[in-house]
């Protein structure tokens, strides 16, 4: 060929300091553009051998090697795929791609936010000027007769070219590092980067330190970076539950076995390859911790793109893999793309068919699976009315008992004690007291105790028609009262204590109520109704407005006037020798109660602790007399 240099019509200004500038956060994405064009140009000879257009030995292994020349200050991308002759190099470098590139930065070079572009693909061969102060290409085309090209530029716009001395089909790209990212002169760095976008790229990728000694290299065996054929690709019949689980330690680093798995595996009307994991979580706190890996074709793009995967779906870990995926758009476009919504549609879809098959044909691992799962499931009905609709009938509730339950089934074992009414523990330590009394009376309450659980009752009320939840201690079940005898003498009885309880805690704004409980060993508790403590709980989330001092939650205490305590209360009351000793006791019943209900503040336990001690001193007096 003959010798030739020129300048690539520019009509823009600078495109090179605009690529540097707006891809500064993720400079690395130089290496996934050049290795994703090696596997390119890999792909088209396999296809032009498979319709015999190219004579290549059926025998022949591909590769791509990234050599780091830290002594020379290069970074060599090899392949021996397809190759290039001099006028393809004109066309597909000094035309396609300097238009792909000028194009891609003329679309977004305002934008300030990086990622409003999903993937980045589409800037390709000119990312290499992000880090280099020279670029050079030499290549052999698979065509016969054709001759090495050598391409050389130092700007991206003027360039050189002659004749290459690369004697093998496929390309070489020499990048000549600049100083201001001499980072990927280290093999460390370059090995990182390949093993985060090419951990699964079909063709193998070796890396190689060109100043390592030459005998170190003879003695190693090169060994791949990647896994050329993940276990996505696989047919889900030929997998067995030991690679599902080895992948998933290979891929997140966790070595945790997931509880269970789901695999992906659709060609129309998209394609769509993939594995989600459910993990077995250490701490509630994991639940914000998932990962979902997207890759295009193998290639890895990024972590989490909600506008892809439904965003609920984010607790999980897993891959998936698209290549049908318009990545080179921005996020709002794909947010309202029906094309992508599909996509999402479907995963939602096939979690919701997986989770619905394990609780009609193995209930009792679904059963061990939800204390890990629920916070998921939950978040996925109040993010996405679908998944919803389809898991509804599925949500199952741990209840005191220690049985999981459907809100149907509890509903209706319960429908004579409490109708509509669900009874609910938010704290089983600081509720234990109110459990015990449940559990006498052979009444049933569920565990709500994720940071979702709030929300997610609010969302049931919402959709579950005339379904109210109760905390266990907003009210009294009629099936733990005993009727009362004698109207009038109740009547009595709770002005007379209200009252005493009123002056012997010096709170006139005090609620008491009496009821007589078939649990006779409770002299009081604490109720707060459900709609005062939820107002109060969310004024509180507002503190910062100071909306707390507005509104407070108002408390009654409950008196049980089949406990021997309260009755002999009833005769103290009138002696007025033993005023004080009424004092007391009436204190301690509300501060029992109230420990029942909530920590004390620390005024109030000084007090309790101080009022304990002097019921000591006077039973032990007592013990002498």
């Amino acid at each position: 060929m003959n010798n030739e240099k020129g300048t690539i019509s520019v009509s823009t200004e600078n495109i090179f300091p605009i690529i540097k500038k707006w891809l500064y956060s993720e400079k690395d994405i130089f290496l996934r553009e050049l290795v994703s064009n090696s596997s390119d140009a890999i792909s088209k000879l396999k296809k032009l051998a498979d319709i015999g257009e190219a004579g290549i030995d059926k025998d022949k292994k591909f590769f791509i090697k990234v050599i780091v020349d830290k002594k020379n200050k290069t970074l060599k991308i090899l392949d021996n795929g397809v190759g290039m002759t001099d006028e393809e190099v004109k066309k597909y470098i000094n035309q396609i791609a300097f238009s792909g590139a000028k194009d891609f930065v003329e679309k977004y070079k305002d934008k300030t936010d990086e990622g409003q572009i999903i993937g980045h693909f589409g800037l390709g061969f000119y990312s290499a000027f992000m880090v280099s102060e020279k670029v050079q290409i030499d290549t052999l085309s698979y065509q016969k007769g054709a001759e090495a090209v050598r391409w050389i530029s130092s700007t991206g716009t003027e360039y050189k070219m002659e004749k290459s001395d690369r004697d093998e089909v496929g390309t070489t790209i020499t990048l000549f590092i600049a100083e201001d990212s001499v980072e990927f002169l280290e093999v460390y760095k370059v090995r990182e980067v390949l093993n985060k976008y090419f951990s699964f790229l079909q063709f193998e990728v070796y890396l190689e330190d060109a100043n390592e000694e030459k005998e170190e290299k003879e003695e190693k065996e090169p060994i791949p970076l990647n896994d050329t054929n993940p276990l996505w690709l696989k047919d889900p019949k030929d997998c067995t539950d030991e690679e599902y689980k080895e992948f998933y330690r290979r891929a997140f680093f966790d070595f945790e076995e997931p509880l269970f798995w789901i695999h992906l595996n659709m060609d129309y009307p998209f394609r769509l390859k993939g594995i989600l994991y459910f993990p077995k979580l250490k701490h509630e706190f994991d639940t914000m911790e998932g990962q979902i890996k997207l890759f295009y074709n193998q290639v890895f793009v990024a972590d989490n793109i909600k506008e892809v995967i439904p965003e609920f779906l984010m607790l999980l870990k897993g891959t998936i893999d698209c290549p049908d995926l318009p990545l080179n758009v921005s996020r709002s476009f794909l947010q309202n793309d029906g094309y992508v919504n599909k996509i999402s549609n479907h995963i939602t879809k096939k979690v919701a068919d997986k989770l619905i098959s394990i609780f009609k044909k193995e209930r009792e691992k679904y059963n061990k699976y939800w204390d890990d799962i629920n916070p998921f499931v939950k978040f996925g009905c109040i993010k996405e009315s679908k998944f919803y609709d389809r898991v509804k009938d599925i949500i199952v509730y741990k209840t005191i008992k220690d049985e999981y339950i459907t809100l149907k089934d509890y509903l209706e074992k319960n429908k004579d004690k409490h109708e509509n009414k669900v009874f609910y523990v938010s704290d089983e330590k600081q509720q234990s007291q109110y459990i015990k009394i449940f559990k006498e009376q052979d009444l049933d309450a569920v565990l709500m105790i994720t940071m979702i659980d709030n929300h997610f009752m609010q969302f049931i009320e919402m959709n579950e028609k005339d379904v109210k939840f109760q905390r266990i201690d907003s009210d009294i079940s009629e099936s733990m009262k005993e009727s009362e005898t004698d109207e009038k003498t109740a009547k009595e009885m709770k002005e007379s204590l209200e009252k005493l309880f009123r002056d012997s805690l010096q709170n006139e704004k005090l609620k008491v109520e009496v009821e007589a409980l078939k649990a006779s060993s409770v002299p009081g508790m604490i109720l707060l109704a459900e709609e005062s403590r939820r107002m109060h709980e969310m004024t509180k989330m507002f503190g910062g407005m100071n909306l707390g001092s507005m509104y407070q939650a108002e408390e009654t205490l409950v008196l049980n006037s089949n406990n021997d305590l309260i009755k002999s209360l009833m005769n103290l009351k009138e002696r007025e020798d033993k005023k004080d000793d009424t004092k007391l006791i009436c204190q301690h019943i509300y501060d029992l109660a109230m420990m029942s209900y909530k920590q004390l503040e620390p005024e109030a336990m000084t007090g309790f602790i101080e009022r304990s001690n002097k019921i000591l001193s006077k039973l032990a007096s007592d013990l002498e007399g």
